[in-house]
């Protein structure tokens, strides 16, 4: 029994090392080579590495040279085996008011290894509420409406289901 105790306190020490000590900076900077490649660019003030992750102050982000939003902060948590993207205050472009929603107070992306090919999604805003799910194996975008305030500006791209209001969208 003391056997398997110390190679779990081993693998937990190893783990914990591991997350304290991982490139958290460079591996978000190579995350950044490749958002580059499908011409999107987040241009930051500041990057503060934390104990589990990394935090973006004041993100600007482009999308084929265009500005598209500003947020108050990015924040990146993980513990290798879960990983949550936590957006706030993100505020869209006067010139796409038109067609997205203004204001998103909260967006978190959430990835697990126990459903690799997933992605789930949830934001508050303007909008309401969404829950959703992008599938990067079909490569689609899946976003369901669970509580809705103003959306008129993007009501025409919804489509009408079971449970209320949906969008969805191939990438």
């Amino acid at each position: 029994m003391q056997m398997v105790k110390k190679t779990f306190l081993l693998l937990l020490f190893f783990w914990m090392a591991l997350l304290v000590f991982m490139p958290k900076e460079e591996i978000y900077f190579r995350l950044e080579k490749e958002l580059t490649k499908q011409e999107i660019e987040i241009n930051e003030s500041a990057v503060e590495e934390t104990l589990t992750g990394l935090v973006l102050k004041d993100p600007v982000i482009y999308v084929k040279g265009i500005k598209v939003a500003t947020a108050d902060q990015i924040t990146f948590f993980t513990v290798l085996f879960y990983t949550k993207i936590m957006v706030s205050g993100v505020q869209v472009d006067e010139s796409l008011k038109n067609m997205i929603p203004e204001r998103v107070e909260t967006l978190v992306l959430t990835h697990t290894v126990v459903d690799p090919i997933h992605i789930t999604l949830f934001a508050k805003g303007s909008f309401g509420t969404v829950d959703g799910s992008i599938s990067l194996k079909e490569r689609t975008v899946h976003i369901d409406f669970t509580e809705t305030k103003e959306i008129s500006t993007i009501k025409s791209s919804l489509k009408k289901g079971e449970k209320g209001w949906y969008y969805e969208t191939a990438f």
